[in-house]
């Protein structure tokens, strides 16, 4: 079976509920699996090194795990209309995949959840592309034939899944919500195994 890399970093729970959609969505393609990791948090001043293995939720990533994935699927939190630091540290200590071309030619997409509707989450998943580009990456977005991305009055856009979680994080992620991430996670695994089908 194939693995789709679902990375994410989540700080109040709601982007690693995504990331557990979009998951459900990897494995409804037959010969698709979701292999779901995280990343360390990141310090100002670096008192500990983070253990190995988180003590709940998904273990960190490897570096195996970028060369083992047929597809990439990356998830954060918006921080001032960006990805947040930790996955970004991430992506800047990938240069060695960068130069033996590890990620080019598979697919990748994205997802966020904001706290407020205008808390930059297409600016968000936007930032989270341009690294995905420069390793030579497919982008799959979410096209306007699905339904929910025409009526969802809270996160999705054809950039990627989202969330609207609210100021204290109140708001539940809603059906339209839901059905996006995964279609998001579908997409990135369907056109995974079209591209290892030479199709």
């Amino acid at each position: 079976m194939s693995e789709i890399l679902v990375l994410y970093y989540s700080r109040g729970g709601k982007v690693a509920q995504l990331a557990r959609l979009v998951a459900r969505g990897v494995e409804e393609i037959g010969g698709m699996r979701a292999r779901v990791r995280s990343v360390p948090p990141v310090a100002p001043v670096t008192q500990t090194a983070a253990p190995p293995e988180p003590d709940e939720g998904a273990p960190y990533v490897a570096r195996a795990d970028l060369d083992e994935c047929a597809g990439l699927v990356l998830g954060s939190p918006t921080r001032f209309g960006n990805m947040a630091a930790p996955l970004k540290h991430f992506l800047d200590t990938t240069s060695a995949e960068w130069a033996s071309g590890t990620l080019v030619g598979k697919p990748a997409g994205v997802f966020t959840s904001t706290s407020t509707m205008h808390g930059g989450q297409e600016t968000t998943l936007l930032s989270m592309m341009l690294p995905l580009l420069h390793h030579g990456m497919i982008l799959v977005g979410i096209p306007y034939t699905e339904a929910a991305l025409n009526r969802t009055r809270g996160g999705g856009s054809p950039y990627g899944a989202s969330h609207v979680a609210g100021t204290s994080g109140e708001n539940p992620i809603d059906d339209d919500e839901r059905t996006l991430a995964r279609v998001l996670g579908r997409r990135v695994a369907d056109v995974a195994a079209r591209l290892e089908r030479g199709a």
